[in-house]
C-alpha cells in the first residue's frame, strides 16, 4: 500500500512534517507502507490543488492548505488561509474521518502534528525531538535574535538554506527519507545538503548586502523592490538585523516563475503588530499567518505585484 504525502515544497516545516508524519504512520497505522512524497506550491492567485496529486492508495497532506477531493485521507496544517476554496472550511467541519486537523495558533505543522499524534493516537515522537524542536524555532520564528536567523550557523538553519532554494525534485523527498533516521548534523553535514550550500551561503552574502543598500525604513515599515534584480526568495529575518526595532517588513521581487510579494512582522517586538498580515495578503490571492504571509502572481505580472506592494505599504505605514 502506499502513501502518497503531499508537503509544503521548499520549506523546512513542510519536509519536517511530511518527516514526522511519514514515522507517525507507520508506527501507530501501517507498518508495511511505502511513501512517496511531492510538494505542493502556492500558485497565483487561489487556485485550488490539482486533483492529479492524489495518486496514493492513502493520500496525506502535511503544512498545506486544504482540499476537499475524496481521496485526501489525512491532512494537518496551522495556517490562517487554509480554507480557500468556497466550502472548504464547511467540508473540513462536517468531516467524520477523525483524520483531518486544522488549528492556526500553532507556531508550526510539525510540532502540532506530533501532538496530535500523541494526544490522539498514543505516538512516541521523542525519536525526532530535535526535528521537531527546530521546526518550531524555524517556522515560529523562535530565534534568541535576528543575528542567529541570518548567520546561519546552526545545522537545521543550513538544511533550510538549502530547501528553500531548491530547483530538484528528487532532493527534498530524500531528505525527508533522512530526517527520519538522522540527526540534523548528519544530514547538514552529508554531501545532499553541504554541497548546493556554499553557492547559496555566498548568495545569502550578496543578498545581505542588496537589502541593505536598498532597504528603506519609514513609519516603523522596512521595505525594498528587488523585481529588477531577479530575486523572489531570500532571508526574511535580515531586515530585522538591520532595522531591530522595524514593526513590518514588506518587500517585492520577482523570479523565472513568479512575482512576490511578502509580508513580515518583527518577532522580536511582537507587542507592535496591528495589522493580520493573512487577512491582507487575501485579499489579493495569497495567505499565510497573521505574523508573516505572502501573495504570489505570475512572472510576466510584475506591474500588478508592485501595484499590491504599494497597496499594503500605504496600509501598513498608517499606523504610528
Amino acid at each position: 500500500m502506499n502513501v502518497q504525502v503531499l508537503f509544503h515544497d521548499n520549506c523546512f516545516d513542510g519536509a519536517a512534517s511530511a518527516a514526522v508524519f511519514t514515522r507517525f504512520y507507520r508506527e501507530r497505522v501501517r507498518a508495511d507502507a511505502s511513501f512517496t512524497y511531492q510538494g505542493l506550491n502556492h500558485k497565483p492567485g487561489a487556485e485550488g490543488i490539482d486533483p492529479s496529486v492524489f495518486t496514493g492508495d492513502v493520500n496525506a497532506i502535511v503544512d498545506f492548505r486544504y482540499s476537499q477531493d475524496a481521496r485526501l485521507t489525512w491532512w494537518f496544517d496551522h495556517h490562517a488561509s487554509a480554507f480557500q476554496q468556497p466550502g472548504d472550511e464547511a467540508h473540513f467541519r462536517a468531516d467524520v474521518s477523525g483524520h483531518k486537523f486544522h488549528d492556526a495558533h500553532r507556531k508550526s505543522c510539525t510540532k502540532y502534528l506530533a501532538d496530535v499524534a500523541r494526544e490522539r493516537f498514543g505516538w512516541d515522537g521523542s525519536a525526532l525531538s530535535g526535528l521537531i524542536h527546530w521546526a518550531e524555532v524555524i517556522d515560529g520564528a523562535q530565534f534568541p535574535s535576528p543575528r542567529m536567523a541570518v548567520a546561519l550557523e546552526e545545522p537545521a538553519l543550513r538544511i533550510m538554506t538549502v530547501l528553500e532554494s531548491n530547483k530538484d525534485p528528487t532532493l527534498i523527498p530524500e531528505v525527508i527519507r533522512r530526517m527520519q533516521s538522522e540527526s540534523l548534523a548528519e544530514l547538514a553535514a552529508a554531501p545532499l545538503i553541504a554541497a548546493p550550500l556554499a553557492p547559496l551561503l555566498e548568495r545569502h552574502r550578496r543578498q545581505m548586502d542588496l537589502v541593505r543598500a536598498k532597504a528603506r525604513y519609514e513609519r516603523g515599515v522596512v521595505f525594498f523592490d528587488l523585481v529588477d534584480e531577479g530575486v523572489d526568495s531570500l532571508n526574511k529575518f535580515i531586515a530585522y538585523d538591520l532595522y531591530p526595532d522595524a514593526r513590518y517588513t514588506l518587500w517585492v521581487g520577482r523570479g523565472a516563475s513568479r512575482a512576490k510579494v511578502s509580508l513580515g512582522s518583527n518577532p522580536w517586538k511582537p507587542e507592535l503588530r496591528q495589522h493580520d498580515l493573512s487577512a491582507i495578503a487575501g485579499r489579493y490571492g495569497g495567505g499565510g499567518h497573521p505574523v508573516v504571509s505572502a501573495v504570489s502572481f505570475k512572472a510576466d505580472q510584475q506591474d500588478k505585484a508592485r501595484a499590491a506592494y504599494q497597496e499594503i505599504l500605504a496600509e501598513l505605514s498608517s499606523v504610528g
